[in-house]
């Protein structure tokens, strides 16, 4: 990386940029979440075949605690590993220390724990009623004011930069804080007290839409546009097709949302545009991904051996099913048999967390080790088993939702009664949750690695020397107003 004085700056430069401390606790606790919240998911969706296995107490039934998982995921497991991710990427891209860095660390904390007591609130049936959305309002300011602080933070540090080409990733990065902090506004304090009837189904439609599309797919794209090249050591293969991409994204996805309520009173115009729009994300999709295969391109042979990059590359070919299924079930004559069907649910599994977990996961694989003095995990067998564990279930969860909703649907539309429906299904969904078993049970194997990883050389760790350092710089600070006087 070069300044605008053209000195080259090295990677241990770099490195000593990043406030490895702070990027090593928001990694932790998104390691916590990535842990508790897919496992909620697999209690949840147990209850399918065994509808009373966890007894009648309200707190751990269905409706208490799918809501857990889908918030958990989105606002736990992405976003906690995202902005830790974040904290590596800035200053390495800016070649300047994120600003304010020290404030962020009581935001780790007020972010975790804003997640916790939304996770018991949703538990106790304190919920706002709206997907993605759930969380009780006092929970939401917690969590709107962290995305502002980091919003603001990023801002500032991007203008005060050293270098002055701005690479993709950082366009992405920005352009998700920017428009997430505007739909919190929408979705959490707008959406469910001063908009009602038909109304709030659209524009509960754009807000879903909005923290899919304009939160976690241009922060997971952030990911991958760093950690790839970085991963593989090639540049990447098209800055103009990261534009594209870029700009593509911007201009579409802002009106996808409502392709949730085909046939519904909502008006035939703004349904249309949205079905238009859906089928024009094609663009972005496409580019991104021709960008991610490309950048691989000569590097194929040692990616056996690389887990960050087939975390990445396995998350894009997830990308590109997910992606064509949600572009695709747009259409009104897809939607007619897959509505309300586990086809919309194949549909978010292998976009949210067969893309852009995976994604977030194949940048802490590459960040972890580097954090403890290492440039490999403590066993590439456990990782390599890890990779395939997870792989193996969110393929299987694919396939079989997808031919579930589809043969959910079909059985409706032939005038199957309901509950008859459900009974004939009772095989797919047992395969399901012995798939989100696999994926539970791959992350954990994952987790652990990871902190056997840490555990390598806890002395000598760059994280460790960093904490030392402010350790020693604070009280310093707190000594030095006595020592003048």
């Amino acid at each position: 990386m070069a300044g605008d004085n053209q000195t080259v700056v090295t990677p241990a430069q770099l490195d000593e940029l990043v406030d490895m401390p702070l990027v090593r606790i928001w990694l932790l606790t998104g390691m916590f979440w990535l842990l508790f919240t897919p496992t909620v998911g697999a209690v949840a969706s147990t209850f399918f075949n065994y509808p009373d296995y966890l007894g009648t107490a309200l707190e751990i039934q269905f409706g208490r605690i799918r809501p857990m998982h889908v918030n958990g995921v989105i606002f736990g497991a992405f976003s906690t590993l995202f902005i830790g991710l974040s904290y590596y990427v800035v200053p390495r891209l800016c070649g300047v220390p994120v600003k304010w860095a020290r404030r962020s660390y009581p935001m780790v904390w007020v972010w975790n724990l804003a997640l916790a007591a939304g996770m018991v609130s949703l538990a106790l049936g304190y919920n706002q009623g709206l997907e993605a959305g759930e969380f009780p309002l006092l929970v939401d300011v917690a969590l709107f004011l962290c995305l502002v602080f980091f919003t603001g933070q990023f801002l500032v540090t991007t203008y005060e930069r050293r270098e002055r080409k701005l690479y993709v990733a950082m366009w992405y990065m920005l352009a998700a804080f920017v428009w997430t902090v505007l739909n919190m506004i929408l979705g959490s304090f707008i959406l469910p007290y001063f908009i009602s009837g038909i109304s709030s189904a659209a524009f509960h439609g754009l807000y879903i839409h909005y923290i899919v599309g304009l939160w976690i797919t241009p922060a997971g794209y952030m990911i991958i546009y760093y950690f790839l090249p970085a991963s593989v050591k090639n540049p990447v293969y098209s800055h103009k097709l990261s534009l594209i991409g870029f700009w593509s994204l911007a201009l579409f996805y802002p009106f996808v949302g409502i392709h949730h309520y085909l046939y519904s009173p909502i008006a035939d115009w703004a349904e249309t545009l949205s079905i238009i729009a859906s089928m024009m994300l094609i663009i972005p999709v496409w580019t991104v991904l021709q960008n991610f295969f490309g950048t691989m391109i000569g590097r194929w042979s040692d990616f056996g051996r690389n887990i960050p990059a087939k975390f990445l590359i396995m998350g894009s070919l997830m990308y590109l099913l997910g992606a064509f299924q949600g572009s695709t079930e747009a259409l009104r004559s897809i939607q007619e048999p897959t509505h309300f069907t586990d086809f919309v649910i194949s549909h978010s599994h292998l976009t949210v967390f067969g893309t852009f977990v995976v994604w977030a996961v194949g940048g802490l694989v590459y960040v972890w080790p580097r954090l403890h003095g290492q440039t490999e995990l403590w066993s590439f067998k456990a990782a390599n088993w890890s990779f395939w564990l997870i792989t193996t279930g969110i393929i299987t969860m694919g396939v079989v939702l997808s031919a579930l909703g589809l043969q959910q649907g079909y059985m409706w539309i032939a005038g199957v009664e309901w509950m008859d429906s459900m009974v004939a299904v009772r095989a797919f969904w047992f395969v399901r949750t012995v798939a989100g078993i696999l994926m539970d049970l791959g992350m954990t194997l994952l987790v652990y690695n990871l902190i056997r990883t840490a555990m390598m050389s806890p002395e000598t760790a760059p994280w460790k020397k960093q904490a030392d350092r402010q350790a020693l710089e604070k009280s310093a600070a707190v000594q030095q107003p006595s020592a003048a006087v």
